[in-house]
């Protein structure tokens, strides 16, 4: 089961990227300012929301390899169904299926994990959550390949006919039961959740996805604009953030330490940090500073999705499944926030205007603990 958790969730970080690393490209194509481009992956984060929300419940209740097979099938469809010269309102159509079908088995290998792990599924889901990582970082460079010999599209076909393969293999592997209605049924399953220590992780999720996604999507018109570098620099910039994200998970995953709310209070305050002092060293290297916010920020998602399903065990898919939501919501408004910032008093502000996302992430920790 895990191998495939892996693989599926390194597709899902190929796809996480797809729109950022191709970002001078769509705005060439769609004639895009940051505001509509932050836009596309609002879009892209809307359907994931959409989608890890749905597969919650679903996941409590029906068997789980025809909805994992089912949702990378969407996701390769709407991959696959990208041409060359869409309109913009088509493309965030696709965006927003093409986030559906991950964010359906996101969830389900978030609360697969949770479930078969259970007290000890913090460490487990670091290890599978570090694929994702692991293709973000890989994106961009394959972006930039692929496209110095076919149109930008193709990158998203390659992720379509990964995604098939996906499910061909899904549907072979054998994924834990629902648990016994009978043994659980204390009520409906919203009834079965406990809100008040889901509340603050869920505002932890929804702040850091926004950070992720703005980084992913503005670092290439950041690099170009405020600093005078190519774009190159700035998809190299994004794959150094996503090294940074996938350094810090595996930093975490070999630590003794206790593995809780303290350690995403200082990974937030970190990673706020940084981001005000890369600000005031405009000479400092790109790459080098996104990494080192990554590398703060690598342990937030897995730690906080773990945390959320062991706040409600009888329904840990749903747990996970809102939190995950939660944080889709962030990553559906805090790009258009940073985007429509940059637009209004250039992308140097708004790109700096994450550490506020970030110090929000510290803040949400702490009261997490003390609901706890």
């Amino acid at each position: 089961m895990l191998p495939l958790c892996f693989c599926a969730f390194l597709a899902f970080g190929v796809v996480l990227v797809l729109i950022g690393a191709n970002q001078a490209s769509l705005a060439a194509e769609l004639d895009l300012d940051l505001a509509r481009s932050g836009l596309l992956a609002s879009s892209l984060a809307l359907g994931l929301g959409a989608g890890v929300v749905i597969a919650g419940p679903l996941f409590d209740r029906f068997a789980r390899r025809p909805l994992f097979v089912g949702s990378a099938l969407l996701a390769a469809v709407a991959l696959l169904g990208v041409e060359r010269e869409m309109s913009y309102v088509r493309w965030l159509a696709h965006a927003a299926l093409i986030g559906a079908g991950i964010g359906l088995y996101d969830t389900l290998i978030n609360a697969v994990v949770v479930q078969r792990y259970r007290e000890r599924a913090a460490r487990p889901m670091l290890a599978v959550h570090s694929a994702a990582t692991i293709g973000a970082m890989l994106g961009p460079l394959l972006v930039g390949w692929i496209a110095a010999s076919h149109h930008f599209t193709a990158s998203f076909h390659a992720a379509g006919l990964a995604h098939v393969a996906i499910a061909a293999w899904a549907a072979c592997v054998p994924l834990p039961a629902p648990e016994p209605r009978d043994a659980t049924r204390t009520g409906g399953v919203l009834r079965r959740l406990a809100l008040a220590p889901l509340v603050p992780l869920a505002a932890v999720a929804f702040a850091y996805v926004g950070v992720e996604a703005s980084v992913t999507v503005f670092a290439v018109p950041y690099a170009s604009e405020a600093l005078a570098m190519p774009a190159e620099r700035g998809q190299l910039a994004i794959s150094a953030f996503w090294l940074g994200l996938l350094t810090g998970r595996l930093a975490l995953l070999a630590a003794r330490t206790a593995l809780g709310a303290r350690v995403l209070i200082a990974a937030g305050a970190g990673a706020a940090v940084l981001i005000v002092a890369s600000a005031g060293v405009p000479r400092a290297p790109l790459e080098l500073a996104l990494f080192a916010v990554g590398a703060a920020l690598g342990c937030v998602y897995p730690l906080m999705i773990a945390l959320a399903g062991q706040t409600s065990p009888s329904a840990s898919g749903t747990a996970a499944g809102l939190a995950a939501g939660a944080g889709a919501l962030g990553g559906f408004a805090v790009p258009w926030l940073t985007g429509a910032a940059g637009d209004a008093a250039g992308i140097a502000l708004g790109f700096g205007s994450l550490a506020f996302w970030c110090a929000a992430i510290a803040l949400a920790a702490a009261a997490s603990r003390r609901v706890g």
